[in-house]
């Protein structure tokens, strides 16, 4: 007799249902386990140890100076002693030396004044350089170019004979604007020389030179032209 088995309780038609089933549960198994696993951990190490740089202090050499011992003095040289012996039976002159008790004059004393060197006044002091030059008073240099060429006179000898060129004379304006002193530096002809110090002497009161806000002495140089036309 066939035994016949029902469709419920037939399993043989189940079994590959089955078995995917169990691969399913193997392979979600497997997954939940890889996953559990450690993982990789990256330790960052760039803090951990840092370069540690040692500054090397450098200190400098010092050399120790030599100390030169100086030469021992030089002792001057043994001055020999010419010493006379005489006898005792011999005939010496002495020398008395009197005293003023036994003169009875009094000592002199004579007291010599010390020497000191007169400097010369600030007033008489002539400057050549100072805070505030000299100046003609109408026109300054210009006006002075112009005054010498109105009063200059030219001697008749100087031209007759053609002669001509530049003197140059050096003044004194004093404090109150006065020329004095006027002398030739370097001239050309006598005559040309004796009309250049008439004129410089005919100029009118200068500004005085200032120093330190006063009014001084200075030496002034000045070309005067003598040119034939």
């Amino acid at each position: 007799m066939e035994i016949k088995k029902t469709p419920k309780a037939d399993l043989e038609n189940k079994k590959s249902t089955w078995m995917l089933a169990g691969y399913v549960i193997v392979l979600a198994f497997m997954f939940v386990a890889f996953e559990w696993t450690k993982r990789d951990i990256k330790i960052d190490t760039s803090q951990a140890v840092a370069n540690i740089v040692f500054e090397e202090e450098i200190i400098p050499i010092t050399e120790q100076q030599e100390q030169v011992t100086p030469p021992p003095p030089v002792a001057p040289p043994p001055v020999a002693e010419n010493l006379t012996i005489v006898d005792n039976e011999a005939d010496v002159e002495e020398t008395d030396i009197a005293s003023t008790e036994d003169v009875g004059q009094a000592v002199e004393i004579k007291y010599v004044a010390p020497t000191v060197e007169e400097e010369e006044p600030e007033e008489q002091t002539i400057f050549e350089v100072v805070e505030q030059m000299p100046e003609f008073p109408n026109g300054g240099m210009a006006g002075l170019m112009q005054f010498l060429s109105k009063n200059i006179k030219y001697p008749t000898i100087a031209q007759e004979n053609g002669t001509q060129g530049r003197v140059v004379v050096q003044f004194v304006v004093n404090k109150d604007g006065s020329i004095v002193d006027a002398t030739v530096l370097r001239g050309v002809d006598p005559y040309l020389d004796k009309e250049a110090i008439r004129v410089i002497n005919s100029m009118p009161k200068w500004k005085p030179g200032m120093q330190r806000g006063k009014p001084v002495r200075v030496k002034y140089t000045v070309p005067v032209m003598f040119r034939l036309q």
